[in-house]
């Protein structure tokens, strides 16, 4: 009996059991010169099931059904009618999968690499990637509910401008042939009910001189070209006369009668479809790994990674999920409105879309390794550049200065804080450049007081000292912090607060310049100043302490001046005290007796101020007292400040920011002193700050006497109200205003005793931290503990 094909031939034919057309494809006994020879893929038993390749199918109690050859007829039964419909319908069969239940890993890899031999040739088939994409999801369009509303919509759009690449036509003039040459191999194969391995296998020996990307991306575009063919034939018969007499011919309008009923398998397609699209992507994403990346990519260890993603195993399922949608599609045409899906057929479209998903997993795990390995060599490459960059020699400062603030598309990298608007890096050339290094939560005591001093340094452009610039520098590690709106909005918040250059955008730095930052400036939360001279080489890596201690007399900001500074400089109430009040400059040139105290103890202020103010009444001591409180001075040192004018006690500092500035300024001369090479023990400017500042650590008030410029004495809250009430014991040595302060001085030492105990505190960014540290009263080295704090007014 001639063997019916569907494809040619619908003749109407008695329906047949499902066994019964089981039992025509088992191939009834016939002569040896009639026997037809099976394919070459016997199943093997007793190895390792790799979770990579689990079945697709349980196994089935039935014998297994062995395929034929494409070009062999299956032998009937005589006397057996034959439904086309039935009988040949195209579907792969259950026993088709049982080589791969029993293959373990290796194998099933050894048999998928033996189709593939390489000539070299490479292509960028995104192109035809997104035509493929766009074909596959406008194909289905017709179903009634397969796409929802605006995000379907805004797919389509983005689609839209994928699809007409400048690229596509190039790549067809190479891959046009070997499509459509797979396009009829699968029709063929399929229609001769080729199981899906085999089919695949023959469509990969086809394909043997590709690369892994181009083969799945023809074979896909293969199936996508048949897919669309359908869908574009169901969408237009209902309005186009030519389509709607093609599709009478393939009985559409019947099928699609029953759009209730196939609904769900055509959404099982399409999910397939997706997860097809998706995994091709990655394996075209690992391709240009290989090619775009190769000066970073191309190491032994980034290939031993890529190799783990099993590419090639990828690729054969792939392509194997492209041939099971083509027998779907090409049998629904073959059996018209008979069409009956099978619980084997739906089995297998949700296994494959589940293999599929598993092995997206995977190489989307793989391929985040390979970019994490690829920017960590990037990065490391970058550093290594920066590092001999800045140790070369340059005519100007501008290479050093596009290396640490990267321009993107040519974008203008600076914001003018002054004039508010964006401008190049040559408003920098061939000037002295403080980089301003903080995180975006610079405290606004900080921001004013670098206003203040950039200002006041601004206000006479022709002094020499004034011939700098200020760049802001937002460290923001992308890395590990993640770039919100609200972030967003507070850099420009801090920004618009500056009158000084700034980075356009954090993202403008390179990690490698973050890394720089980090782990050659040595920054650490605390706010940096690196100063850069005109040729862009760096004199000083932290010069916060020198603009802290002397403003814009610290130009140009390097090491030797700094040295230079402290050289010159003496212990004296000017140094302490500075600009918090402008009284002080006054009483200086008044000769008058200062005395600055601090302490949050409202009951030690009155007592103290009391009786100091009855001494110097009684000795006739023009005396001026200024309440400089505690170190970041919270609501209780507000209240005293009060209470202290209210009861016309003293002077007090008017801004609280300038009492902050106060003690950070001390803190700063610490740091700057304590990496001069001068011993603590014999440093007596870095005792006094040291003293002043164990003072501020304790519970105590404290408090310092100074005549004009010349000498000092200081003591604690307690020591030095009991001097002033023992005044009657003392009086006799206060003859004029010269030996007011000596006088306090031996009335002090007389009352000291060995014990004591003094603690200086400094917080936890500070950055540098010498690893020894001299008590202020005895020069003994003072031990080191880790204190936490947490005070509430």
């Amino acid at each position: 009996m001639a063997h019916v094909n569907q494809l040619t031939e619908k003749g109407a034919m008695n329906p047949v059991t499902n066994d019964s057309a089981v039992a025509a494809n088992r191939m009834h006994p016939m002569s040896h010169d009639h026997m037809v020879p099976t394919t070459g893929h016997h199943a093997t038993s007793g190895h390792h099931i790799n979770p990579l390749n689990t079945q697709i199918n349980p196994v089935m109690n039935h014998p297994v059904v062995k395929p034929v050859s494409h070009d062999m007829v299956p032998a009937v039964a005589h006397n057996t009618h034959i439904n086309p419909r039935t009988t040949n319908r195209i579907h792969p069969r259950r026993g088709d999968h049982h080589l791969f239940l029993t293959s373990d890993d290796n194998a099933m890899m050894k048999h998928i690499e033996d189709t593939h031999s390489p000539d070299g040739r490479d292509f960028d088939v995104k192109p035809l990637l997104h035509t493929i994409e766009d074909i596959v999801h406008r194909a289905p369009a017709a179903i009634p509910g397969h796409l929802h509303g605006g995000q379907a919509q805004a797919h389509l759009e983005a689609l839209e401008e994928k699809v007409p690449h400048s690229g596509l036509s190039e790549i067809l003039n190479y891959l046009a042939y070997p499509i459509h040459r797979i396009s009829m191999e699968l029709i063929c194969k399929c229609a001769n009910k080729e199981d899906p391995h085999s089919t695949t296998i023959a469509l990969l020996h086809s394909l043997t001189t590709y690369a892994w990307d181009t083969k799945v991306a023809i074979t896909f575009a293969a199936f996508a070209q048949q897919y669309g063919e359908f869908w574009l034939l169901v969408q237009q018969y209902p309005t186009n006369p030519l389509a709607k007499s093609v599709a009478i011919i393939k009985e559409l309008p019947e099928i699609m009668e029953r759009t209730d009923v196939l609904k769900p398998k055509f959404d099982a397609i399409s999910d397939l479809i997706n997860k097809m699209l998706d995994v091709t992507k990655c394996i075209i994403e690992f391709r240009d790994i290989r090619t775009s990346h190769h000066q970073y990519a191309i190491t032994q260890e980034l290939e031993m990674l890529i190799n783990t993603a099993h590419i090639s195993t990828a690729a054969y399922w792939t392509i194997r999920a492209a041939v099971m949608c083509a027998a779907i599609i090409l049998n629904l045409i073959a059996t018209g409105h008979e069409y009956m899906s099978t619980t084997s057929e739906t089995w297998e479209i949700s296994s494959l879309a589940h293999k599929l998903a598993n092995i997206l997993d995977l190489l989307r795990k793989v391929l985040n390794q390979c970019y994490q390995k690829i920017e960590e060599k990037r990065q490391h490459d970058a550093f290594e550049a920066l590092l001999r960059l800045l140790r070369t020699p340059h005519i100007d400062n501008m290479k050093i200065l596009s290396i640490l603030i990267y321009s993107k598309d040519d974008q203008l990298p600076l914001f003018d804080g002054t004039h508010k608007r964006r401008v190049s890096l040559d408003v920098l050339r061939r000037k002295h450049v403080l980089l301003l290094l903080s995180d975006l939560d610079i405290a606004a005591e900080e921001l004013f007081i670098l206003h203040h001093m950039y200002a006041e340094s601004k206000a006479q452009p022709s002094r020499p000292e004034s011939n700098y610039e200020v760049v802001w520098i937002p460290v923001v590690d992308k890395r590990v912090t993640t770039w919100t709106e609200e972030k967003q909005m507070k850099f420009e918040q801090v920004q618009a607060s500056m009158p000084w250059y700034s980075v356009a955008h954090p993202s403008m730095i390179d990690p490698a310049v973050i890394r720089y930052i980090k782990e050659i400036w040595g920054f650490n939360k605390k706010p940096q100043l690196v100063v850069l001279d005109p040729q862009g080489k760096e004199t000083n890596n932290n010069a916060y302490h020198m603009l802290w201690i002397w403003g814009s007399l610290a130009f140009p900001f390097t090491k030797a001046r700094e040295e230079a500074l402290w050289r010159e400089q003496t212990w004296n109430i000017e140094l302490l005290a500075d600009s918090i009040d402008q009284n002080i400059f006054t009483w200086i040139g008044e000769g008058k007796c200062i005395c600055l105290y601090g302490g949050e103890d409202i009951e030690w202020i009155r007592a103290f101020t009391t009786a100091t103010r009855a001494v110097a009444n009684a000795a006739r001591i023009p005396l001026e007292m200024l309440y400089v409180g505690k170190r970041n001075p919270k609501e209780r040192v507000r209240k005293n400040s009060a209470i202290i004018q209210v009861e016309n006690l003293s002077h007090v500092v008017q801004d609280q920011t300038l009492i902050w500035f106060f003690w950070e300024r001390l803190e700063s001369m610490w740091h700057s002193r304590t990496q001069q090479d001068i011993p603590g023990e014999t440093d007596p400017i870095l005792q006094e700050i040291v003293t002043i500042l164990s003072y501020d650590g304790s519970d105590q008030g404290w408090a310092v006497f100074s005549r004009g410029l010349a000498e000092m004495t200081r003591g604690k809250g307690d020591l030095m109200v009991q001097v002033m009430r023992g005044f009657e014991r003392w009086k006799h040595e206060v003859t004029d205003i010269t030996e007011f302060v000596p006088s306090v001085d031996r009335q002090l030492r007389a009352l000291h005793t060995p014990h004591h105990c003094t603690r200086l505190i400094l917080p936890g960014t500070t950055g540098h931290i010498p690893e020894r540290v001299v008590c202020a009263e005895c020069s003994r080295p003072m031990e080191k503990f880790i204190m936490y704090s947490c005070c509430i007014d």
